[in-house]
């Protein structure tokens, strides 16, 4: 899950953490509330429940992360909510604590909170892939090891319907119990393939210690990925003889979805999005965006290549997830009484109005030169004219 994607996070500042704060702890915290644990100059509202579970939120500056500590801080089913990040978010009445989740001393920060909603994830297109995968991995360990050692009973991740894996022989819909049959060959699949083994092991290892896995779908709302990217392009890439199908997440939907978590409301591992998908005719009829449709070894050859020689940040095994269907049922969020506010057609909708005038070709951001002949050749007709110029550059460069 980029920014805010549990499905998603902007990059992490992947610097050690600030010293600051350390050695409090939280009750030494909330005595200080209109000092320097507080914005400067901010009010603070008064908290008189006695009632409900104290929720600690990492990753909480930003993206879902934010969203979430706003909507848990302003809920009164919630007793208090402590913030975790690496710099101070906007939320005023939540407790803040300043550190990266990677460090050891987050223990003596989720000190007496009952549940921890996990969103500090790196998911970034533009990451280095290694250190995309030591925050995340790390983080979460150190996240669920501190959370069990000072007793906190259920620990909640956000990961990705991602990890069902996109294979023509999927059912359609998936239930939410299926197999994981991903590969890591996507962008940060495997980080969050990691991240749901770790998930399964902490019971094991630390009983009593509770795990709830939230898997949104193709999460929409101030997000970037692969999938997002895919509505910049000129043309839609439709790979020959596939089967694309579509389930968008609004990132309002998986923030009461997180709630639902965080309140015990339901447990386990579950899917969450919009009801049913669309079909790749009726996103290009929507969209009013025509397909280029590619042989699959021409496609998938051209995005590898691209990839390896760092011109756009894509592999090519994000592509089949614009193949081959991964919609999934939602039906265990249902039965706990929780329903999308959003539609799939509204969330495409969305999505449309807030890539208009960026332009993508495989995975790469171009400018308005580029993208004005991107546009005139076709999206596809470009990759592979770049793949072109390169090897052409490349021989040039060894007669000399």
């Amino acid at each position: 899950m980029s920014s805010p994607d549990p499905q998603v996070r902007a990059a992490r500042n992947l610097a050690d953490p600030s010293p600051e704060n350390k050695s409090e702890n939280t009750s030494e915290n909330e005595s200080r509330n209109t000092s320097e644990d507080q914005p400067e100059n901010r009010p603070v509202r008064s908290r008189s429940r006695s009632r409900g579970p104290v929720v600690a939120v990492t990753g909480a500056a930003t993206g879902v992360g934010e969203l979430l500590t706003a909507r848990l801080a302003a809920s009164e089913e919630i007793k208090q909510v402590i913030a975790i990040d690496e710099r101070r978010g906007e939320v005023s009445e939540a407790t803040w604590h300043i550190l990266d989740v990677r460090d050891p001393a987050i223990a003596e920060k989720l000190r007496g909170a009952d549940v921890v909603v996990h969103l500090a994830l790196d998911l970034d297109l533009e990451t280095d892939p290694a250190a995309r995968t030591a925050y995340n991995v790390r983080g979460t360990q150190t996240v669920l090891t501190a959370a069990a050692a000072v007793g906190v009973h259920r620990v909640v991740l956000c990961t990705s319907a991602m990890v069902y894996g996109a294979l023509p022989d999927n059912d359609v819909p998936l239930a939410e119990d299926a197999e994981l049959r991903a590969t890591a060959e996507a962008t940060g699949v495997g980080d969050l393939l990691e991240i749901e083994r770790l998930g399964r092991r902490a019971p094991r290892a630390h009983p009593g210690l509770q795990v709830t896995v939230v898997r949104p779908t193709v999460l929409v709302g101030g997000t970037d990925t692969a999938l997002t990217r895919y509505f910049e392009s000129p043309r839609l890439l439709v790979v020959a003889g596939s089967r694309p199908t579509w389930q968008f997440c609004h990132v309002d939907d998986l923030v009461t979805a997180l709630e639902y978590a965080a309140l015990e409301k339901i447990d386990g591992e579950f899917a969450v999005g919009c009801d049913g998908w669309l079909e790749q005719a009726e996103i290009e009829e929507l969209s009013g965006v025509r397909r280029m449709e590619l042989p699959s070894a021409v496609a998938l050859g051209a995005a590898a290549r691209l990839h390896r020689i760092g011109l756009t940040p894509s592999p090519a095994g994000d592509l089949a997830y614009t193949m081959h269907p991964w919609v999934v049922s939602v039906s265990r969020l249902h039965d706990a009484g929780w329903r999308p506010s959003w539609t799939n057609e509204e969330v495409l909708a969305a999505l449309l109005e807030e890539v208009e005038g960026r332009h993508t070709v495989a995975g790469r951001r171009l400018g308005r030169k580029d993208a004005t002949a991107a546009g005139a050749a076709g999206a596809t007709v470009a990759l592979l004219g770049t793949a072109a110029l390169v090897r052409r550059a490349r021989k040039a460069r060894r007669r000399f």
